[in-house]
């Protein structure tokens, strides 16, 4: 391989990630290529940005013909573009009102600023104390206060002092919820499945017991579905398998269809209502270009046969990984296209496990040194997902003894 870029990179580039060793320069549908023309089959999304695949041809249309006409003004205007993206938006998830971002992050930061003003203009908290619930294991993002809250001790190391009001409680667990309410709780902020936290799905019944408890308590339920949205499990929301609507709603990645940052803020008019004029802003969120493009993402799920592929053939990939047997494999978890390989350390490494995946050309990455995501586009086929499990088998196939692999 030609390692000049790979050197340029980290020569160049701040050391925050550690990328596969390969050099991506062209992509379409579920398929990637590298500088030197060999193709992979991307089993990772881009973390479910890429939920349409790479180069989508309506997506691409609608960026092109809209950058051709006008791409950025501000807030400070009215555009012929945001409208409509956001009524469709809302009509979908049946939320009344969005405030439009760029990253998932910034839609989290704006759920949170909403809840706490919701905590003390509407539901009567004294100043500077609402308290916000989140679970263990949880990622919503990288900025100072959302670390903060996190449970992983790399992402806050270094980065203090943060940030107070939250508390912490275990995932799955809708009893420790109820427990950790008190007169000054504003929100609960949760993961209807965990997924960088290594695609961990709670217990059948736990969002709705949530929902339950938030509405007896008058807490707000917000559901980072910034992963998990728009048809990644099977259902339009992974909140709807339970049949429940949140009070608030986080969307982003696939929302810009694998193109550009697109993410939004939903909930409740009391909720929304707390935000002024000159309250909350960004120069970028709800820009023309990004609303056109949001607009075509959401109509390639309107009739829900991508959604419904979504739940079929995460189904057959949950079942082929079900089939799979070798002592590395400690358990396969997952709601449609979202699955996780947990792996046994002492014998491979997930790390290793994607290196091997690569050569092998399958693309993915790992999360928590012990879990391989599988999330393909959703536009992947059967035969596709065969593909990938061959692969997949052909890997641990390989490993014929458990002497920790890459855990040298």
């Amino acid at each position: 391989m030609n390692s000049h870029r790979i050197t340029l990179e980290d020569r160049y580039c701040a050391h925050n990630y550690q990328p596969l060793p390969v050099v991506l320069s062209k992509g379409k549908g579920i398929w990637l290529w590298d500088e030197n023309g060999k193709r992979y089959m991307d089993m990772m999304s881009a973390y479910s940005a890429v939920s349409f695949g790479h180069s989508h041809p309506d997506l691409v249309a609608a960026l092109t013909h809209q950058a051709g006409r006008l791409a950025v003004t501000s807030r400070a205007f009215y555009t012929d573009q945001l409208g409509p993206f956001l009524q469709l938006l809302c009509e979908m998830t049946g939320m009344p009102q969005a405030l439009p971002m760029n990253s998932g992050t910034e839609a989290v930061e704006t759920a949170l600023k909403a809840a706490r003003k919701w905590g003390y203009k509407v539901k009567g908290i004294p100043d500077q104390q609402a308290e916000i619930i989140v679970c263990h294991g949880n990622f919503a993002g990288r900025t100072t206060t959302i670390v903060g809250f996190s449970s992983e001790a790399q992402y806050r190391d270094g980065f203090g002092p943060f940030d107070g009001g939250f508390v912490t409680i275990p995932f799955g667990d809708a009893a420790a919820l109820e427990a950790a309410i008190t007169p000054r709780t504003t929100a609960f902020l949760v993961e209807p499945i965990q997924g960088e936290g290594g695609i961990i799905v709670p217990p059948d019944g736990y969002l709705a017991q949530c929902r339950e408890i938030c509405t007896r308590h008058n807490v707000l339920l917000i559901c980072d579905e910034v992963q998990t949205g728009l048809g990644r499990t099977g259902r339009l929301l992974a909140c709807d398998h339970e049949g429940i609507k949140p009070d608030g709603l986080i969307l982003g990645k696939a929302l810009g269809g694998g193109l550009l940052p697109v993410s939004a803020f939903l909930a409740r008019r009391d909720v929304m209502g707390v935000f002024t004029p000159g309250d909350h802003g960004s120069t970028f969120g709800g820009n023309p270009l990004a609303a056109a493009v949001g607009h075509a993402a959401l109509s390639l799920l309107h009739d829900g046969e991508l959604i419904a592929a979504a739940r079929q053939r995460g189904q057959h990939l949950l079942d082929g990984l079900h089939a799979i047997r070798h002592p590395a494999i400690r358990s396969v978890r997952g709601k449609g296209l979202l699955i996780g390989l947990e792996l046994d350390p002492a014998i491979i490494l997930a790390r290793s496990f994607c290196e091997r995946l690569m050569e092998n050309g399958l693309l993915s990455k790992e999360t928590h040194y012990t879990v391989v995501r599988l999330a393909p586009p959703l536009v992947i086929s059967a035969a596709e997902i065969d593909a990938a499990l061959r692969i997949i088998e052909h890997v641990f196939a390989t490993l014929t003894t458990p002497h920790m692999e890459g855990c040298t």
